[in-house]
């Protein structure tokens, strides 16, 4: 994960042949140095797949695509019909393949499966990759967990998922009162209460790592998530390995 927040979500997803980018909501330059970071290269790019317009998934796709495009890049961005749209991409459109919500498609040697989930955008998915036996699953912007998600995120070795906000920091915060119905309603944003039902009661016991992301600066803390969420695991006696995604920094490189 590059970064995972309200300003600004991406995160690589490698074999040895094939590197996709899950969502562009950082600028080029610190896309390209926080991959640098861990030994990648923007122009190694071979897909680029969005979850939903929202611009803290998107700020920097559009310019992206078009400094892959100058550089010869066969990278290719995928996103639902409905979504492709919303997004303002200039005077040229990039190299696109849509879908439709639910669809299964490959990139390389990636098995990737997109699958709806309840926000507050024109078309929002979340996915599921697959490769060499191995099982990632990137589920965040979402308000609340429906079964079908739930059946998705089964077999999962790594699964990334929200925790958004604390509702008592949120209900006494910054935000304005139509914002904060917002983020609590069921097409908004997960809590850490509602995350942590879903862990006791619908995390599959063979996910090996969990990390939860797109938590809140200014309604949540991270010791708040770790606690709620261990508590949770434990509950359930789990030894899953729990870690938080932030928004300044990647995470650790994940490898199987």
């Amino acid at each position: 994960m590059l970064a995972s927040g309200s300003s600004g979500n991406a995160a690589l997803l490698a074999t040895d042949n094939t590197r996709i980018l899950l969502d562009a909501g950082l600028s080029v330059r610190e896309l390209g140095k926080r991959l640098a970071s861990i030994g990648e290269d923007l122009e190694r790019l071979d897909a680029i797949v969005v979850t939903h317009e929202h611009s803290d998934h998107v700020s920097g796709l559009p310019v992206l695509a078009r400094k892959l495009a100058r550089c010869g890049s066969a990278a290719t961005i995928y996103l639902t019909h409905l979504t492709e749209p919303a997004i303002d991409w200039g005077e040229r459109k990039p190299r696109l393949e849509t879908f439709q919500a639910g669809a299964r498609f490959r990139v390389g040697d990636i098995d990737v499966q997109s699958f709806s989930v309840p926000h507050d955008a024109i078309d929002p998915v979340a996915y599921c990759f697959e490769a060499e036996g191995v099982r990632i699953g990137s589920v965040t912007d979402l308000g609340y967990v429906p079964e079908s998600v739930k059946f998705h995120l089964r077999r999962t070795d790594l699964l990334l998922l929200e925790s958004n906000h604390d509702l008592d920091m949120l209900k006494v915060g910054p935000y304005p009162w139509s914002v904060k119905q917002r983020v609590m309603s069921r097409v908004g944003h997960l809590s850490n209460q509602v995350t942590s039902e879903f862990l006791e009661d619908g995390l599959d016991s063979a996910t090996a790592h969990l990390v939860l992301g797109h938590i809140s600066e200014q309604n949540n803390h991270p010791e708040i998530v770790r606690m709620t969420a261990a508590d949770a695991l434990s509950r359930r006696g789990l030894s899953t390995r729990l870690l938080l995604a932030r928004q300044g920094t990647p995470t650790e490189v994940f490898q199987f």
